[in-house]
């Protein structure tokens, strides 16, 4: 018998589809409700097509104020309303998917306190939470590439980024860079040195580091590819590429989806998968670092469902045992 009932807020979306997969195939869940205002009364698998024959649920704009697990995959900003005007049980655990309530500044609202979920930095705070704030997709590539460095108090001068986000990064909302005849076969960046998730990587690395007074200077970058995150993340450091091994492998030892590779990587090697790989290569005296993950999974919803196997005392791998789409 499936022991929990979940309720996923604001179903459309890229990282609500990948949810709803995940979730169905959990054997500890049973999905009660999916919240859609706009779709309301239709069949999911109208809308999520890759369910077709495995879900017969229709979309709902009432919501179950007693589920013992409540996903908020709301646009950014929205989610504080959300939960303003729509009352949950006080035994109901809330995951956000948006940015409301990840920078310390906004964790606390409503009589509830949100603890930022990211398993590899605050695995024993999330089995003890009540509110979890799920990472921004590219925070979780560049936090997993920096942390151990911060660890040891290594990040010393400044700290550059480049990295490449696939067209579900940007939503299912119609832009216009994300026309097919204009992403395909093209590339840009966009909101360079600016972006929403430099907050939280500043947060996490000052949790570790609290004398880190550097810049990270980040250029993100928009690929011609559907889904995933290539980072490149390079700063200075003066130790051996083996003294730098060391250190990440000993720092993701208990890491269930985090791994150092030692070959260059690609991003197939992760697509469709929870997992974060990071590849080492010493140039001088700097360390440049790649990180790859799934945006949708790891970089939201199945990073989501990892922290509610952790607050639930569920095998933290449950449900997420998944195969890349290499081929």
């Amino acid at each position: 018998m499936k022991n929990i009932k979940v309720g996923i807020i604001g179903g459309a979306g890229y990282t609500a589809g990948e949810l709803i997969r995940l979730l169905i195939n959990h054997p500890e869940v049973h999905l009660d409700f999916v919240y859609s205002t706009s779709n309301a009364g239709n069949p999911i698998s109208k809308v999520h097509q890759d369910l077709v024959g495995s879900l017969d649920i229709k979309f709902t704009d009432t919501v179950n104020p007693d589920v013992e697990v409540l996903f908020l995959c709301l646009g950014h900003g929205n989610s504080i309303k959300f939960l303003e005007a729509n009352p949950f049980s006080k035994r109901t655990k809330i995951i956000d998917l948006g940015n409301d309530f990840r920078l310390e500044n906004d964790k606390k609202s409503m009589g509830m306190e949100f603890v930022y979920g990211l398993p590899e930095l605050q695995r024993e705070t999330i089995k003890r939470a009540h509110q979890i704030a799920n990472p921004g997709c590219f925070a979780t590539a560049i936090q997993l590439a920096l942390l151990p460095l911060a660890n040891l108090g290594l990040l010393d001068k400044d700290v550059h980024v480049n990295a490449v986000t696939g067209a579900t990064g940007a939503g299912t909302s119609l832009t216009a860079t994300s026309h097919f005849p204009w992403r395909d076969n093209n590339f840009s960046y966009y909101k360079p040195f600016t972006h929403q998730h430099l907050g939280e990587i500043y947060q996490s690395v000052r949790q570790l580091q609290n004398d880190f007074t550097s810049e990270i200077l980040f250029m993100p970058n928009r690929g011609n590819f559907s889904r995933g995150i290539f980072a490149t993340v390079y700063t200075h450091f003066e130790g051996s590429i083996e003294e730098a091994t060391s250190i990440y492998q000993t720092f993701y030892k208990t890491a269930k989806f985090t791994s150092v590779s030692e070959d260059v990587l690609h991003l197939k090697q992760v697509v469709n998968t929870n997992k974060c790989l990071l590849h080492l290569h010493k140039h001088n005296n700097k360390l440049l670092i790649t990180s790859i993950i799934d945006n949708l999974l790891k970089g939201a919803s199945g990073q989501a469902l990892q922290n509610m196997n952790l607050m639930f005392g569920f095998e933290e791998t449950t449900g997420l045992n998944l195969k890349a789409n290499y081929f």
